[in-house]
């Protein structure tokens, strides 16, 4: 098994690797491309052409249809298979072979090949078809990195359009759109959708006393602890505004949402965030409101927004540092 002359490098030129048995061949082979200004790796057989592609990820493949171990058309299928880090496609196979018959040139297609020159091959004709290969497997590559940029940079402005950025965790317009969807997916499937809303008590107080940028701190404290409570992919945890946060629950029955309201309002307090103004106790603490509903065609999604707001409102009332239940917003 042979490895190529020259050290690959982001500005090398394109690598051939060429597969054939015959090593007259292969040299006649190699002189052409080098002439090219190309590259070359060279393999015996089938086998070490596959295991020679998965080291090098050549640009290109010259492969013989007739080889003993394994043949030109059973490396060329099981090549489109191998799996290469950062290749969209794979490398192009060019087959070169003395088969000519119409059912030889079928299978080289039907094996994945793109091109195919019989022998004696006629050289000016394979040169120009090696250039025709290589550009064009250039320039899907670029066309697919390019698409993949834009997806990501797609992706990364949709972040930011759905994300609080102090937070980290879904701002108001990513809640909405969420809220509307889960109303509409628990209306068809009649299962049971639960909303927290939350207040962090007295945080006013708290950015008097400690600071702007203390109080941007706590509410990402908050922030972390809430998300941490998101146990199912469904779940989501939203910074409505200011010390205001929500959570939307799908397939969540009262009883569940109760316990995930418990335990969100035992970590806000297990990080102890010193309060020294609060009117309740010495540490950052947390009052919800909790409405469960299983929406129907006369419900309102607004009323059940109500709902969990007025549940919100009268823990606050009783004492903070509590939740409520309003079970129905019908």
């Amino acid at each position: 098994m042979l490895t190529p002359e020259t050290n690959s490098t982001e500005t090398a030129p394109p690598l051939v690797l060429i597969v054939d048995d015959d090593p007259l061949m292969r040299l006649q082979l190699k002189r052409a491309m080098k002439q090219l200004g190309y590259r070359v790796a060279e393999a015996t057989d089938g086998t070490q052409g596959l295991d020679l592609y998965l080291q090098l990820h050549p640009d290109l493949v010259l492969l013989d249809a007739l080889m003993p171990v394994m043949d030109g058309f059973t490396c060329c299928t099981q090549l489109q298979a191998l799996p290469i880090a950062g290749q969209v496609e794979p490398a192009p196979v060019l087959m070169i072979t003395a088969l000519e018959d119409e059912a030889s040139v079928d299978r080289a297609f039907a094996a994945g090949a793109a091109d195919y020159v019989t022998k004696p091959i006629h050289w000016a004709v394979l040169n120009q078809r090696v250039r025709r290969l290589i550009r064009q497997a250039q320039l899907q590559q670029q066309q697919a990195l390019l698409q993949q940029q834009l997806q990501e940079a797609n992706f990364a402005l949709q972040h930011l359009a759905t994300t609080d950025s102090l937070t980290g965790l879904a701002n108001r317009r990513r809640f909405d759109e969420c809220f509307a969807q889960e109303w509409r997916r628990m209306a068809r499937e009649q299962q049971p959708l639960s909303l927290l809303l939350g207040d962090v008590d007295f945080f006013k107080l708290y950015n008097d006393t400690y600071g702007h940028r203390a109080g941007d701190k706590c509410l990402q404290e908050v922030a972390k602890a809430l998300q941490s409570m998101m146990k199912r992919s469904g779940d989501l945890a939203a910074r409505y505004g200011g010390e205001e946060f929500a959570v939307i629950l799908p397939n969540t029955d009262e009883s569940g949402a109760l316990v995930v309201a418990e335990a969100i309002r035992t970590s806000i307090r297990a990080l102890k965030i010193a309060h020294s103004c609060s009117k309740i106790g010495e540490h950052v603490t947390l009052s919800l409101g909790v409405a469960t509903i299983v929406p129907r065609a006369q419900t309102s999604p607004e009323l059940f927004f109500t709902a969990a707001d007025a549940a919100l409102y009268r823990a606050k009332e009783e004492g903070r540092d509590r939740y409520c239940i309003q079970s129905s917003a019908n």
